[in-house]
């Protein structure tokens, strides 16, 4: 997992090909007018999804404690206070369900071992071992995650 600020993103483009051109799609789209929904970025490779939603409370997120095989997530708070609970999957003993290959998610019935948070302009890289429970908040939360194929 990686955690900081879109100021710094280029500091991760070494760390995957499509890096650098989901942190650029991020830098020329505008974030504040931007229609939610899904978007192409780069045909399967990439793809955006922005939301603007209601955060959930820690249980409602923690029981879809997920996880994907295919992707790594890029997830940025546009705007709010989210707050993401994480695991490392290797820790993670109890599978709620089996893989679901179609919507590329595991879910486990772990408890996180940590919740961190973003705001503004903050994101996390999510690989494939991190387990996560996102959009944990008692606001509205404006987020985008990118999909990047492994």
């Amino acid at each position: 997992m990686i955690l900081d600020t879109l100021q710094n993103a280029s500091k991760y483009f070494s760390v995957h090909p499509l890096f650098a051109k989901a942190f650029e799609y991020i830098k020329q789209t505008d974030l504040d007018t931007v229609e939610m929904g899904r978007y192409e970025i780069d045909g399967e490779k990439l793809k955006a999804i922005f939301s603007n939603k209601k955060g959930m409370t820690a249980g409602e997120s923690i029981a879809k404690f997920e996880c994907h095989n295919k992707h790594i997530d890029i997830q940025l708070c546009i705007d709010g206070v989210e707050q993401i609970g994480w695991k490392p999957r290797e820790k993670c003993k109890t599978e709620n369900g089996g893989y679901n290959a179609e919507k590329d998610v595991q879910l486990y019935s772990d408890q996180p071992d940590m919740l961190f948070t973003l705001t503004n302009g903050q994101f996390a890289i999510l690989f494939p071992e991190d387990v996560h429970a996102p959009m944990i908040g008692d606001n509205e939360i404006k987020k985008l995650v990118i999909k990047v194929k492994i």
